[in-house]
């Protein structure tokens, strides 16, 4: 069945792979369907090319790196997606994921001590900044959720119950988060070593010290939110730019301002997260009468 569209169009050639549906009775095929080309197999090669990069390059933090991989991806696919679907707030849902996925993943980089307090402490915070400036500003923008792609088709399954903007509100945060837990770790991971060499250093200098690791990553950062989001919208700026369309009707078309949520919104968790975790691992990583600090 073609539809004219190459997006959603299948074509196959002799000797190709596919995976079918039959549909039978008493024994007799009644008809079969091509769903799509079988790609289970390079998926899979795909899969365990990462996973043995990881390990021959990162040894036992590139293993650890796997299974907080594999913990997320169990995490949105067995937990926060059926609860989204059940109808549960998508916010607090999403706020609660992220924070168990945010222990998750930071105490196998540190263990429980310190420096996972400091990190996650950190993380949070600035995810709740990105949380709030999203619900704010989605709707300020007038950013509806169905222009998430495929979020309709919920609708038209059966799904009338979904709020569609509360999850594309969460989508803002949840995306952020990954690079917000990756500067909030290099960050505490900077302290940790100069209160190392500098027992003596004060809570202030060590906030300072975490400030200015901070401000040094933070531009970077903001550009890797910036590629991630736009790269899947070259094709679309593109056809804007093919057919000539004002910029001021591009900057206010819903998708691109869907886009510049997700990226300006991330950015705001990345500056605020700098000084929030500075300020937890100064306190946390200077203060010896509490935790023990793992050598």
């Amino acid at each position: 069945m073609l539809n004219g569209s190459l997006e959603q169009d299948k074509l196959f050639s002799t000797g190709d792979k596919a995976l079918v549906r039959i549909n039978f009775l008493d024994g007799q095929i009644l008809n079969v369907s091509m769903i799509d080309h079988y790609r289970t197999p390079w998926e899979l090669l795909l899969a365990a090319l990462f996973i043995l990069l990881l390990v021959v390059f990162a040894g036992w933090t590139g293993l650890r790196a796997v299974l907080s991989f594999i913990l997320s991806v169990l995490m949105i696919w067995k937990v926060l997606v059926p609860l989204y679907l059940k109808g549960w707030n998508p916010i607090w849902v999403g706020l609660g994921i992220t924070l168990v996925l945010t222990v998750l993943i930071v105490s196998l980089v540190y263990g429980f001590d310190r420096r996972c307090a400091a990190a996650v402490s950190g993380s949070f915070l600035g995810i709740l900044v990105t949380c709030v400036m999203g619900v704010v500003f989605t709707n300020l923008f007038q950013i509806h959720g169905a222009v998430m792609s495929y979020s309709e088709s919920l609708l038209y399954a059966g799904y009338q119950h979904l709020n569609l903007t509360q999850i594309f509100m969460a989508s803002i945060f949840i995306g952020a988060s990954g690079a917000v837990m990756d500067l909030s770790v290099d960050i505490t991971s900077a302290v940790y070593e100069v209160v190392q060499k500098q027992p003596a250093l004060s809570r202030k200098e060590a906030i300072r010290s975490g400030l200015n690791v901070g401000r040094a990553a933070m531009g970077t950062m903001t550009t890797t939110l910036l590629l991630a989001y736009s790269g899947g919208y070259v094709a679309l700026l593109m056809v804007f730019m093919a057919q000539g369309t004002p910029l001021t009707n591009v900057l206010n078309y819903k998708y691109v301002a869907a886009e510049l949520l997700h990226t300006v919104i991330g950015s705001f968790g990345l500056v605020t997260v700098a000084p929030f975790t500075a300020l937890c691992a100064g306190i946390f990583l200077t203060s010896y009468d509490s935790f023990s600090l793992k050598q």
